[in-house]
């Protein structure tokens, strides 16, 4: 209870609390959840009609375009459910847990009706994720999976086969080198499902290859773009000849970007990413990256609010939701099936 009440205060402070209303505002590993059981205490809402339902969403971080196609998709959902009011917050930086902790605990504390949560670690968020769902307040996992078991820690988990885009990323790797060299990984967080997930596809991918060697030190890019920089700039100083180079999510990726960049080796070795921001898309063009492996962020949003909102109104959700991947290149940017996955309008060309 202190460690809730210190929560609230901690949020009050850093953004100020309307007291006449509730607060608003606009990647080790991991067992996938497999349990097909629909959460028994997802509750229907007895809220009086005209009263909407306020849904929690909360990101791994605000700053990252993918969080904010994720916050899209969410508000698209917000108007056609009509009933609902979402509110978006997260950690500014992916990497504070403990933020993201509070946030949780104070959404609980305020009682909203249900939290859509892309949980930063994969074990530290259970606890409050269990206490939400005690609470009877239904929980859906987006983006990265948790150690708990769906149907009875929560009720839903809406994400990418994070496994599968790492095979994507592995095999497109093997491929354009040759089937022959050396390939360079650099992983991204510690306790991130998500990444660690697709960085564990990659290498089994990759080990298809005979002749490929896999550098892997096991180095993490950390939160930001500026973090990932470093770390790509000390690993390039370490292993100088690479054929090939993967990152497993957009700050990793456009960071190792910036110091190909900065060696002249940007275009030179052959890099495979994970994301596509706008940043990223215009470096594939280029050719500065080989390919991309691009997730639906908009869709994950949009969906998991879906889940939330029919858990509220007792109705059946599904307790795995695959929002798909795309290996993404410069010849398949002009196809109608990426366009759509990047949300880039139809008439755009490639």
């Amino acid at each position: 209870m202190f460690r809730t009440i210190m929560a609230a205060f901690f949020l009050c402070a850093l953004g100020g609390c309307d007291r006449s209303a509730p607060p608003a505002d606009s990647g080790s590993g991991s067992a996938t959840p497999t349990n097909s059981r629909v959460a028994p205490t997802a509750p229907v809402s007895t809220k009086p009609a005209g009263v909407k339902k306020r849904i929690a969403v909360i990101p791994k971080g605000t700053t990252h375009d993918f969080w904010k196609s994720v916050q899209a998709g969410a508000m698209k959902a917000q108007a056609e459910l009509g009933n609902v009011e979402i509110i978006f917050r997260g950690p500014e930086k992916e990497d504070d847990r403990e933020q993201q902790i509070a946030l949780v605990e104070n959404f609980i504390s305020t009682a909203v009706d249900a939290i859509v949560l892309a949980p930063l670690d994969d074990r530290a968020l259970l606890a409050p994720v269990r206490q939400a769902m005690n609470a009877k307040i239904p929980v859906i996992i987006i983006d990265s999976a948790l150690r708990g078991e769906v149907g009875r820690d929560f009720v839903s988990f809406v994400s990418t086969d994070n496994e599968k885009g790492g095979r994507l990323a592995g095999q497109r790797m093997g491929e354009t080198i040759g089937g022959k060299g050396t390939a360079l990984l650099l992983r991204y967080q510690e306790g991130s499902a998500s990444t660690d997930e697709r960085e564990r596809g990659f290498v089994d991918a990759l080990a298809k290859f005979a002749d490929v060697k896999l550098n892997d030190p096991k180095r993490y890019s950390g939160a930001t773009r500026a973090t990932a920089q470093e770390a790509s700039e000390n690993l390039l100083t370490t292993y100088e000849n690479m054929q090939g180079i993967f990152c497993p999510n957009e700050s990793s990726t456009f960071g190792m970007l910036l110091a190909l960049r900065s060696r002249g080796l940007a275009g030179k070795v052959k890099f495979v990413g994970f994301d596509a921001s706008p940043e990223l898309i215009d470096a594939l063009r280029k050719g500065e990256i080989d390919a991309l492996v691009a997730q639906n962020p908009m869709k994950m949003g949009y969906l998991g609010v879906k889940a939330a909102g029919a858990a509220l109104a007792g109705e059946k959700v599904e307790p795995r939701v695959d929002t798909g991947a795309a290996l993404v290149t410069r010849e398949s940017l002009a196809t109608p099936e990426i366009r759509e996955i990047l949300n880039l309008p139809a008439e755009a060309k490639p």
